[in-house]
């Protein structure tokens, strides 16, 4: 039986330790792992210390057929990927004149002169291939040892996907034994986790690769197979336990689901927003194209803006507040008809962390969707978290309103 290849991912950068700086690139290098069936079996990260990093490399080595390192390969004195996978698998290093000619000429093609400190990335270890660097002025190293194949690669992230494109692809066709693994990632809005996870135990049961990646809401279910139609039949099964809470599938966004079914049924939208502070139209314009059926927002923070730009009658604001269902749907109504949009989202809420009441506590957001001769929909939401969170999943809510709205118009 022929055993799985086994690799791990190193990522090396002390600013990979704290909490301003995520790793990126391993999620990247674990795509291109899982197409070819290699097996993950560990990811770490360490700082910029040479016996730190020697002292992990020497222990992955050992335990697996294929290293990917990332990080370490600038120009600066804490870049020390090189002399630590040098000490590690004891081997020279040494400048190639070819690299530094190189660098030289990337940086004139920029009218600039190369500093020497850049030299440093033309070191390279006894025995290993240089992997070209288009991108950027550091070039990859791979080297194979006895016990595994170690791959280096910058960690600038535009540079390592060239560089998965054009060597580690090829070297994986050639060298991976396992079976290519298949992803896919269905999308889920404004359901808990708890709840998703009840309605999916029929899924759990039939199917063995299906995973749940949560943030506010909003949830990812991962589903893997070496087998494309049982993919697919594990896809059909989630969509039937869910419904119409899946809203799309991969990297699609809720934004970019909205924008496809208003340019499909050829609608305008405006918004107007209170508590949300314009956070709805933010998403919605981040969308490529989005001027095909997205007219504009009335940011109606104050309630004299809410009365002059949206025409919120003053008494209905003194008889129920700016949170009620009644000043809510006076404001879609108001932007639909200011703005000349076929459908108008509104929003007006209690984020906190002040402000809350006992009848209307923090966490309190009124959402109505003004569609038109197809009247009003009006829906009043108990929130959780602090004050982005609360605002954040307003957006999600009143965005995920709008998309079944549209859906059920599409049917």
């Amino acid at each position: 039986m022929i055993r799985t290849m086994r690799a791990a991912i190193l990522a090396i950068g002390s600013e990979l330790l704290g909490t301003d700086r995520l790793d990126t690139n391993s999620l990247a290098l674990t795509e291109s792992l899982e197409r070819h069936g290699v097996e993950l079996v560990a990811k770490q990260v360490v700082g910029d210390s040479v016996s730190r990093i020697a002292t992990t490399l020497r222990n992955l080595i050992a335990d697996v057929d294929l290293l990917l390192v990332t990080g370490g390969l600038g120009p600066t004195s804490d870049d020390v990927t090189r002399e630590a996978v040098a000490q590690a698998t004891g081997r020279g290093l040494g400048e190639d004149p070819t690299i530094v000619e190189n660098i030289r000429r990337k940086f004139a093609s920029f009218g600039r002169e190369m500093p020497e400190v850049n030299r440093r990335q033309a070191m390279v270890i006894d025995g290993a291939e240089v992997i070209e660097n288009p991108r950027g002025t550091a070039p990859g190293l791979v080297l194979s040892l006895a016990e595994a194949t170690v791959f280096l690669f910058p960690g600038v992230p535009r540079e390592l996907a060239r560089m998965i494109e054009h060597r580690l692809e090829s070297w994986l066709t050639e060298n991976a034994d396992g079976a290519p693994q298949s992803r896919l990632t269905l999308r889920v809005a404004c359901l808990p986790e708890s709840e998703v996870e009840e309605l999916l135990a029929p899924v759990y049961a039939e199917f063995g690769e299906v995973g749940l990646l949560a943030s506010p809401g909003d949830i990812r279910i991962r589903l893997r197979s070496a087998d494309p139609e049982e993919l697919a039949r594990a896809a059909r099964a989630v969509e039937s336990c869910l419904g119409d809470s899946v809203y799309g599938r991969g990297d699609e966004t809720l934004e970019e689901v909205v924008g496809r079914q208003l340019r499909e049924r050829g609608l305008t939208l405006a918004t107007a927003e209170s508590c949300t502070g314009g956070w709805i139209a933010q998403r919605l314009t981040a969308v490529p194209g989005s001027s095909d059926y997205f007219l504009g927002a009335i940011v109606a923070y104050d309630d004299r803006v809410k009365i002059e730009q949206l025409g919120v009658p003053p008494e209905t604001l003194a008889s129920h507040g700016a949170v009620s269902r009644q000043v809510v749907e006076a404001m879609a109504e108001g932007a639909a008809e200011r703005l000349q949009a076929d459908w108008a989202v509104a929003v007006s809420g209690v984020a906190g962390p002040g402000g809350g009441s006992d009848e209307k506590p923090v966490g309190t957001v009124d959402v109505a969707l003004a569609r038109g001769d197809e009247g009003t929909d009006y829906r009043r939401l108990q929130l959780p978290g602090d004050r982005r969170t609360i605002r954040w999943l307003t957006t999600q809510w009143a965005l995920d309103l709008i998309r079944r709205r549209l859906a059920e118009g599409a049917d």
